[in-house]
């Protein structure tokens, strides 16, 4: 048995080979439980919630050392590294022009979220419970709208500023809030195509059978990506993976070197990785490279590190925090919820003109658990993606991540700070101007002209 008091890289080996055993098994819990596969939970999720009741924060039987609580925050730099590299180039113009109302729908989503939680948990969770750490409120959208990796962010961001409880909290509201976005995606669903408010299916039991078991037949199988160099040089899954790594580890040295020569300034490694990734990008393009690096490649390895991420995220939570905060979490989750479904379908059904339904459902599927419920939900109602929901969420979300990136990466230093509410109420005028600014547009359907 390896000694986990003291890392090495046996050690290191030793927490991947259980997290990656436990997602094998995972795997084959959702490939053969049907109850499983009626909630579509992912086989990371499954690990990580094995690797919590069997690891050193519930029974202590698997040999899991210390640092699973800082594996996320490494591989959330390799996903932030990585979205440079696997993002298509765009146009604003087309963007305006062609999913305008998408783009204000997600922007406004994420503002509101982040702006209505932070402001509830500094005005009326703090005067019920003083106690509370003043960005407890936020913890609510980092988990929902951001998921485990934003978790992972925000949690290693505040454990640097002095409270060290952020990131369990957020790995359980983004554990909570995948539970969520299937459970409750799968109530709506079943709601609207009962209410003719489907464009694509009739009977929610009409599910091709992949969907719900994850494996894919020969003829339904994709390639994960295209090779771009000759291995007999460099295997092209090497050369893209050694991207990914050097935009992470260019983060990582970035934030060290602005905190060598600026002490009081902690910037976040995912941010600066996503930095450094977007330096490459543009390298790339101008010096042809771009031409051999393959979207789908990196994107692959994105996914990669995604899971891990959540299978060691959930492992790491500290229960005992959780059930400190036990009171409190649930009602921040209680009223997270209402203003999710409020903004979901509401603005949903008054930006859309056309699939209303399908497009909410997957914003409901990413506003409360990551972007892959988003999809998993989104092929449940629109099998063979006819709405092209999918196409205009990659479009319109391309302005809105740096903007996500620039919110997550001041959070922590600005609620440290004791200037959280004025952040969160910026947030919010942002919100009511993108609305102001649709109905100017006429991108908002008024109550008139919505369709029964």
């Amino acid at each position: 048995m390896f000694d986990v008091t003291t890392f090495t890289p046996w050690v290191l080996f030793s927490d991947l080979g259980i997290i990656m055993g436990l997602l094998l098994i995972g795997k084959l819990i959702r490939a053969k439980v049907k109850l499983i596969q009626r909630l579509f939970i992912p086989p990371s999720m499954i690990a990580g919630v094995l690797g919590l009741a069997f690891g050193p924060n519930g029974l202590g039987w698997l040999p899991m050392s210390s640092s699973i609580s800082v594996y996320p925050a490494v591989l959330i730099a390799m996903v932030f590294g990585a979205l440079p590299l696997s993002a298509p180039s765009f146009k604003m113009k087309e963007v305006a022009g062609r999913v305008g109302p998408m783009w204000a729908y997600s922007q406004f989503g994420m503002l509101f979220q982040w702006a209505l939680m932070g402001i509830f948990g500094l005005l009326v969770m703090k005067a019920i419970w003083p106690n509370l750490n003043d960005a407890f409120g936020v913890m609510l959208p980092t988990g929902f709208y951001g998921g485990h990796g934003t978790a992972a962010a925000i949690g290693t961001a505040f454990d640097g500023l002095g409270w060290d409880e952020a990131g369990s909290l957020g790995m359980t509201t983004a554990t909570i809030g995948v539970i969520l976005a299937i459970v409750g995606g799968l109530v709506f669903i079943k709601m609207a195509a009962k209410n003719k408010q489907t464009s694509y299916i009739t009977d929610f039991g009409d599910l091709p059978d992949e969907l719900r078991s994850g494996l894919l037949p020969e003829e339904k199988r994709d390639p994960l990506g295209t090779a771009t160099t000759s291995p007999i040089s460099i295997d092209s899954l090497t050369f893209h993976f050694a991207l990914v790594i050097v935009a992470a580890f260019g983060g990582y040295m970035f934030s060290k070197g602005v905190k060598m020569l600026a002490p009081e300034l902690e910037l976040p490694v995912f941010s600066c990785a996503f930095v450094v990734g977007l330096i490459l990008k543009i390298i790339f393009n101008k010096t042809q490279v771009s031409k051999y690096i393959d979207g789908k490649t990196a994107s692959s390895i994105s996914s990669f590190s995604t899971d891990l991420l959540v299978a060691f995220g959930i492992a790491s939570i500290k229960l005992s925090v959780v059930v400190k905060y036990a009171v409190p979490l649930a009602v921040l989750l209680a009223v997270g919820i209402v203003v999710t479904v409020f903004t979901v379908f509401y603005f949903g059904r008054h930006l859309f003109r056309k699939d209303w339904f399908e497009k909410s459902i997957f914003a409901w599927g990413w506003w409360t658990g990551t972007m892959a419920m988003g999809i998993a939900l989104l092929r449940i109602v629109d099998p063979k993606m006819a709405s092209k929901a999918m196409d205009d969420y990659a479009l319109a979300y391309l302005p809105c991540a740096p903007v996500e990136i620039i919110l997550i990466s001041l959070v922590p230093v600005m609620f440290a700070n004791g200037k959280g509410l004025g952040m969160m109420l910026i947030c919010l005028a942002i919100s009511v101007f993108l609305i102001v600014l649709s109905k100017y547009l006429k991108w908002w359907i008024p109550k008139e002209q919505l369709k029964k």
